[in-house]
Protein backbone atom coordinates (compact mmCIF):
# COMPACT_ATOMS: atom_id res chain seq x y z
CA UNK A 1 0.00 0.00 0.00
CA UNK A 2 1.57 3.08 -0.93
CA UNK A 3 1.02 5.84 2.14
CA UNK A 4 0.25 9.52 1.78
CA UNK A 5 3.51 11.16 1.31
CA UNK A 6 4.62 15.02 1.66
CA UNK A 7 8.46 15.39 -0.07
CA UNK A 8 9.85 19.15 0.50
CA UNK A 9 13.41 20.79 0.83
CA UNK A 10 16.12 21.08 -2.13
CA UNK A 11 15.35 18.73 -4.90
CA UNK A 12 19.32 18.00 -5.11
CA UNK A 13 19.83 17.25 -1.37
CA UNK A 14 20.13 13.74 0.17
CA UNK A 15 16.89 12.48 1.19
CA UNK A 16 15.89 11.68 4.97
CA UNK A 17 12.63 10.07 5.70
CA UNK A 18 10.66 10.44 8.56
CA UNK A 19 8.56 8.60 10.31
CA UNK A 20 5.64 9.22 12.56
CA UNK A 21 4.74 7.77 16.10
CA UNK A 22 1.03 5.84 16.81
CA UNK A 23 -1.57 8.41 16.73
CA UNK A 24 0.03 11.05 15.05
CA UNK A 25 0.55 12.55 10.93
CA UNK A 26 3.10 14.65 9.43
CA UNK A 27 2.86 17.61 11.35
CA UNK A 28 4.67 15.68 14.05
CA UNK A 29 7.78 16.72 12.28
CA UNK A 30 7.07 20.59 11.74
CA UNK A 31 9.91 21.97 13.93
CA UNK A 32 11.98 19.75 12.72
CA UNK A 33 11.59 20.75 9.42
CA UNK A 34 14.37 24.22 9.48
CA UNK A 35 17.13 22.62 10.42
CA UNK A 36 16.23 19.78 8.17
CA UNK A 37 15.82 21.61 5.47
CA UNK A 38 19.09 23.49 5.19
CA UNK A 39 21.16 20.34 3.54
CA UNK A 40 18.08 17.40 3.51
CA UNK A 41 14.94 16.66 0.76
CA UNK A 42 12.57 15.56 3.44
CA UNK A 43 10.43 13.19 2.75
CA UNK A 44 7.44 12.66 5.41
CA UNK A 45 4.36 9.86 5.20
CA UNK A 46 1.38 8.55 7.22
CA UNK A 47 0.93 5.64 8.87
CA UNK A 48 -2.03 3.46 7.72
CA UNK A 49 -5.15 5.05 8.71
CA UNK A 50 -3.49 8.16 10.03
CA UNK A 51 -3.86 11.18 8.02
CA UNK A 52 -3.86 11.05 4.33
CA UNK A 53 -3.53 7.33 3.77
CA UNK A 54 -6.15 4.91 3.54
CA UNK A 55 -6.73 2.01 6.26
CA UNK A 56 -6.89 -1.53 4.61
CA UNK A 57 -8.49 -3.91 6.83
CA UNK A 58 -6.22 -5.31 9.57
CA UNK A 59 -4.87 -6.54 11.63
CA UNK A 60 -1.26 -5.21 10.50
CA UNK A 61 1.74 -6.34 11.09
CA UNK A 62 4.98 -4.21 11.46
CA UNK A 63 6.40 -5.89 8.38
CA UNK A 64 3.22 -4.43 6.75
CA UNK A 65 3.85 -0.66 7.65
CA UNK A 66 7.96 -1.22 6.33
CA UNK A 67 6.70 -2.48 3.10
CA UNK A 68 4.60 0.37 2.41
CA UNK A 69 7.56 2.88 2.70
CA UNK A 70 9.84 0.34 0.56
CA UNK A 71 6.76 0.92 -1.75
CA UNK A 72 6.57 4.31 -1.59
CA UNK A 73 10.48 4.95 -2.17
CA UNK A 74 10.26 2.32 -5.13
CA UNK A 75 7.15 4.51 -6.63
CA UNK A 76 9.58 7.50 -5.95
CA UNK A 77 12.94 6.19 -7.30
CA UNK A 78 14.73 6.41 -4.06
CA UNK A 79 16.96 3.57 -3.61
CA UNK A 80 18.91 4.59 -0.57
CA UNK A 81 18.01 7.29 2.09
CA UNK A 82 17.94 8.00 5.88
CA UNK A 83 15.53 7.24 8.60
CA UNK A 84 14.17 8.62 11.13
CA UNK A 85 11.12 7.59 13.21
CA UNK A 86 9.80 8.04 16.85
CA UNK A 87 7.77 5.77 18.58
CA UNK A 88 5.97 2.92 15.97
CA UNK A 89 8.18 4.94 13.11
CA UNK A 90 11.45 4.09 15.09
CA UNK A 91 9.85 0.23 14.78
CA UNK A 92 9.38 0.31 11.04
CA UNK A 93 12.85 2.03 11.16
CA UNK A 94 14.56 -0.33 12.93
CA UNK A 95 12.60 -3.21 10.90
CA UNK A 96 14.18 -1.19 7.54
CA UNK A 97 17.67 -1.06 8.53
CA UNK A 98 17.45 -4.84 9.92
CA UNK A 99 15.57 -6.87 6.82
CA UNK A 100 16.47 -4.03 3.87
CA UNK A 101 20.18 -2.75 4.86
CA UNK A 102 20.95 -1.96 1.39
CA UNK A 103 18.21 0.91 1.40
CA UNK A 104 19.02 2.81 4.79
CA UNK A 105 22.04 4.75 4.82
CA UNK A 106 21.60 6.29 8.73
CA UNK A 107 19.77 5.70 11.08
CA UNK A 108 17.76 7.48 13.90
CA UNK A 109 15.52 5.75 16.39
CA UNK A 110 13.73 8.04 19.01
CA UNK A 111 11.56 7.50 22.17
CA UNK A 112 10.81 3.96 21.07
CA UNK A 113 11.23 -0.07 21.59
CA UNK A 114 12.04 -3.61 19.92
CA UNK A 115 9.34 -5.02 22.12
CA UNK A 116 7.21 -4.66 25.24
CA UNK A 117 6.95 -6.16 28.63
CA UNK A 118 3.52 -6.67 28.28
CA UNK A 119 1.50 -6.80 25.22
CA UNK A 120 -2.02 -6.37 26.49
CA UNK A 121 -2.32 -2.99 26.99
CA UNK A 122 -2.16 -2.77 22.73
CA UNK A 123 -5.01 -5.84 23.06
CA UNK A 124 -7.16 -3.65 24.99
CA UNK A 125 -6.36 -0.59 23.33
CA UNK A 126 -7.17 -1.92 20.11
CA UNK A 127 -10.30 -3.19 21.93
CA UNK A 128 -10.76 -0.13 23.12
CA UNK A 129 -11.06 1.68 19.94
CA UNK A 130 -13.06 -0.63 18.23
CA UNK A 131 -15.71 -0.12 20.24
CA UNK A 132 -15.38 3.68 21.40
CA UNK A 133 -13.40 5.30 18.45
CA UNK A 134 -10.31 7.25 18.76
CA UNK A 135 -11.80 9.95 20.70
CA UNK A 136 -12.23 7.89 23.20
CA UNK A 137 -8.48 7.42 24.10
CA UNK A 138 -6.95 10.44 22.62
CA UNK A 139 -7.06 12.89 26.36
CA UNK A 140 -5.40 9.82 27.99
CA UNK A 141 -2.97 8.59 24.86
CA UNK A 142 -1.95 12.50 24.61
CA UNK A 143 -1.48 12.50 28.62
CA UNK A 144 1.68 10.49 28.00
CA UNK A 145 3.04 12.32 25.23
CA UNK A 146 4.06 15.04 26.78
CA UNK A 147 5.57 16.45 30.49
CA UNK A 148 3.21 18.31 32.71
CA UNK A 149 5.24 21.11 32.65
CA UNK A 150 4.82 20.89 28.75
CA UNK A 151 1.33 20.43 29.05
CA UNK A 152 0.86 23.27 31.29
CA UNK A 153 3.16 26.01 29.40
CA UNK A 154 1.74 24.91 25.75
CA UNK A 155 -2.24 23.74 25.92
CA UNK A 156 -2.67 24.78 22.36
CA UNK A 157 0.06 22.31 21.12
CA UNK A 158 -1.46 19.09 23.22
CA UNK A 159 -4.74 20.26 22.06
CA UNK A 160 -4.22 20.02 18.17
CA UNK A 161 -2.00 16.56 18.91
CA UNK A 162 -5.44 15.29 20.78
CA UNK A 163 -7.68 16.65 17.89
CA UNK A 164 -5.22 14.90 15.36
CA UNK A 165 -5.36 11.82 17.13
CA UNK A 166 -9.20 11.86 17.61
CA UNK A 167 -9.18 12.06 13.51
CA UNK A 168 -7.18 8.85 13.00
CA UNK A 169 -9.17 6.11 11.22
CA UNK A 170 -10.56 3.82 13.92
CA UNK A 171 -9.74 0.60 12.60
CA UNK A 172 -6.65 2.15 11.12
CA UNK A 173 -5.43 3.20 14.44
CA UNK A 174 -6.70 -0.33 16.08
CA UNK A 175 -5.04 -2.73 13.92
CA UNK A 176 -1.50 0.14 14.32
CA UNK A 177 -2.12 -1.27 18.02
CA UNK A 178 -2.11 -5.15 16.36
CA UNK A 179 0.70 -4.80 15.26
CA UNK A 180 2.66 -3.60 18.53
CA UNK A 181 1.00 -6.41 20.43
CA UNK A 182 3.11 -8.33 18.08
CA UNK A 183 6.47 -6.45 18.19
CA UNK A 184 9.83 -7.92 18.41
CA UNK A 185 12.17 -6.30 16.66
CA UNK A 186 15.33 -7.83 19.36
CA UNK A 187 16.59 -10.39 16.98
CA UNK A 188 16.35 -7.39 14.03
CA UNK A 189 19.13 -5.20 15.81
CA UNK A 190 22.12 -6.96 15.75
CA UNK A 191 22.02 -7.22 12.08
CA UNK A 192 21.33 -3.29 11.77
CA UNK A 193 24.70 -2.19 9.95
CA UNK A 194 23.87 1.73 9.11
CA UNK A 195 25.23 4.30 11.46
CA UNK A 196 22.40 4.51 14.42
CA UNK A 197 21.85 7.15 17.28
CA UNK A 198 19.09 6.44 19.70
CA UNK A 199 17.19 9.19 21.71
CA UNK A 200 15.35 8.66 25.05
CA UNK A 201 13.27 11.49 26.55
CA UNK A 202 14.23 11.22 30.34
CA UNK A 203 10.21 11.45 31.24
CA UNK A 204 9.38 9.19 28.55
CA UNK A 205 6.78 6.38 30.36
CA UNK A 206 5.38 4.61 27.19
CA UNK A 207 8.97 3.32 26.10
CA UNK A 208 11.00 4.48 28.98
CA UNK A 209 14.61 4.87 28.71
CA UNK A 210 16.06 1.65 29.58
CA UNK A 211 14.06 0.35 25.93
CA UNK A 212 16.05 2.94 24.03
CA UNK A 213 19.09 1.84 26.46
CA UNK A 214 18.38 -1.71 25.26
CA UNK A 215 18.35 -1.10 21.42
CA UNK A 216 21.59 1.40 21.40
CA UNK A 217 23.25 -1.27 23.45
CA UNK A 218 22.17 -4.62 20.87
CA UNK A 219 23.00 -2.55 17.32
CA UNK A 220 26.99 -2.21 16.64
CA UNK A 221 28.41 0.79 16.95
CA UNK A 222 25.03 3.10 17.81
CA UNK A 223 24.79 6.29 20.02
CA UNK A 224 22.72 6.74 22.85
CA UNK A 225 21.34 9.89 23.70
CA UNK A 226 18.80 11.28 26.61
CA UNK A 227 16.82 14.43 26.01
CA UNK A 228 14.13 16.31 28.17
CA UNK A 229 10.62 15.48 27.80
CA UNK A 230 8.28 12.70 27.76
CA UNK A 231 7.35 10.71 24.54
CA UNK A 232 7.68 12.89 21.85
CA UNK A 233 10.47 14.31 22.29
CA UNK A 234 10.98 15.67 19.15
CA UNK A 235 7.94 18.51 19.92
CA UNK A 236 8.74 18.78 23.65
CA UNK A 237 12.59 19.34 23.16
CA UNK A 238 12.55 20.00 19.42
CA UNK A 239 15.91 21.94 19.84
CA UNK A 240 18.02 19.01 21.56
CA UNK A 241 16.47 16.78 19.27
CA UNK A 242 17.23 18.72 15.57
CA UNK A 243 20.61 19.73 16.86
CA UNK A 244 21.02 15.66 17.44
CA UNK A 245 19.64 14.62 13.70
CA UNK A 246 21.56 17.49 11.95
CA UNK A 247 24.77 16.25 13.69
CA UNK A 248 24.53 12.74 13.38
CA UNK A 249 22.78 12.81 9.16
Amino acid sequence: MKPYYELSGPSDAPVVVLGNSLGTTTALWERQLPVLHQRFRVLRYDHRGHGGSPAPAGPYRIDDLADDVLELLDALGLARVSYCGVSMGGMVGMWLAGHAPERIERLVLCCTAATFDSFQPWVDRAAAVRSSGTGSIAPAAVGRWFTPEFRERSPEVVASFEAGLSEVDDEGYAACCDALAALDLRSVLPAIEAPTVVISGEDDQATPMECGRLIAEAIPGAAYRVVPGAHLANVESHEEVSAILEAHL
